[in-house]
């Protein structure tokens, strides 16, 4: 699995990523997390899931519309 970890700036409530020239990937999750340590900071178990998360084998991916499809049928969306 292909992991890139950026400290970006927000300009006008927007980001911009700008992936390396070997980053293949036709689709990536983007989990967004405030950089201010003051304000926010990750628990043990949430360090640790993110760390699975990112390990898990690319055979396990799903893409987001079947991820939301799930959402909507667990909450009855």
């Amino acid at each position: 699995m292909e992991a890139i970890r950026q400290f970006v700036k927000v300009k006008n409530h927007q980001i911009n990523i700008t992936l390396p020239d070997n980053f293949t990937a036709e689709e990536v999750e983007v989990i967004i997390i405030a950089k201010n340590e003051n304000d926010f900071q990750l628990s043990d178990n949430q360090i640790k899931l993110l760390d699975d998360r990112a390990n898990e084998p690319e055979s396990e991916y799903i893409k987001s519309s079947e991820s939301l499809n799930r959402i909507k049928e667990k909450y009855g969306f």
